[in-house]
C-alpha cells in the first residue's frame, strides 16, 4: 500500500468519516497517496471540506476528476461558467467576488462524478467528501479565495481558463453499478462493484492504482483496506468480494 500524507487546510475538518481520522486539533483537508516511482504520472487523494475551496484553474498537464463519496444536504460543486465571459469580465469578477455567482454550482449526491479537463474553472463547496484522481502536476492558479489571505494568481488563471460552460457530458452519476468513469487521453478510471471480472482486468493489463472503497479487496493475499491505495502490476492480480467497491486507475500514453 502507498504511504499517505495528511494535509491540514483552512477548509478541512477535525472530524473525518470512517475509516479516516484527524489528529486532535488538526483540520485535515486532504489525504494524499505518495505516487510510486513506477506510476508517478497519477495522483490519488481524498478531500474533506467544511468550507468552500478557492475558485481555481489548472494549466495543461493537470486533468482531474472527482467522485462524491459523501456530502451534506445542499452541498455543491462549482464547475464552469453560466455563459461565455470575456477576459475583462472574469478579471473584474475575481476582483470584486462576483465570479462566485458567474460559476455554475451543481448540487451533488453520493455517486456523482465530474471530469475536469485542464482549464476548467472550478471550486469545491463545503460538506463534501470526495476521492480525486488527477495527472500528477502541482500547479494551481487561484482566481478568488473569499477574502482569505492566500496568494492569488489572477493573470495566470486568466491565461489558462476556459471562459464558458462545462460540457455536461463530463458530469454523470456513477450510482451504485460498475462503470467506466474516464477513458481519456491521460488515464482510464473504472468503478468496479463486486468481483473483478475478466473484462475489467483486460482494461488494466499493466501497472495501475487500486483504491478500495468498500468490501474486501486483496492483491497477492495482502488485504487492501478501504481508504487505502496500492499500485499493482495488473488488475488481474486483484480479487474482490461481491460486496466490494473498487476504483482502478491506469495511465494512458
Amino acid at each position: 500500500m502507498l504511504p499517505t500524507l495528511s494535509v491540514e487546510k483552512v477548509w478541512g475538518r477535525e472530524q473525518l468519516p470512517a475509516p479516516f481520522s484527524a489528529p486532535d486539533g488538526q483540520r485535515i483537508g486532504e489525504i494524499w497517496f505518495d505516487p510510486p516511482a513506477g506510476l508517478d504520472s497519477l495522483l490519488a487523494k481524498y478531500l474533506f471540506t467544511s468550507e468552500k475551496l478557492s475558485v481555481q484553474v489548472h494549466p495543461p498537464g493537470k486533468d482531474e476528476c472527482w467522485l462524491v463519496l459523501e456530502c451534506d444536504p445542499g452541498a455543491s460543486l462549482a464547475v464552469g461558467f453560466r455563459k461565455q465571459y470575456s477576459v475583462d469580465e472574469l478579471r473584474q469578477g475575481a476582483l470584486d467576488g462576483s465570479i462566485e455567482q458567474m460559476l455554475v454550482w451543481h448540487p451533488v449526491a453520493p455517486g456523482d462524478f465530474v471530469y475536469l479537463p485542464a482549464g476548467t474553472v472550478h471550486a469545491i463547496g463545503a460538506g463534501c467528501t470526495l476521492v480525486e484522481l488527477q495527472q500528477n502536476c502541482g500547479i494551481t492558479y487561484r482566481f478568488y479565495d473569499y477574502g482569505r489571505p492566500r496568494e492569488l494568481h489572477l493573470e495566470e488563471a486568466l491565461t489558462h481558463a476556459e471562459r464558458g460552460p462545462h460540457d455536461p457530458a463530463l458530469r454523470t452519476s456513477a450510482g451504485h453499478a460498475t462503470a467506466c468513469l474516464v477513458d481519456g487521453p491521460f488515464f482510464r478510471l473504472d468503478r468496479i462493484v463486486g468481483a473483478i471480472d475478466g473484462e475489467s482486468a483486460r482494461e488494466h493489463p499493466s501497472r495501475c492504482l487500486v483504491l478500495p472503497l468498500a468490501g474486501s479487496v486483496e492483491c497477492d493475499a495482502e488485504a487492501l483496506s478501504a481508504g487505502s491505495c496500492a499500485m499493482v502490476g495488473s488488475l488481474g492480480e486483484v480479487s474482490a468480494s461481491e460486496d466490494a467497491v473498487t476504483l482502478v486507475c491506469s495511465p494512458r500514453g
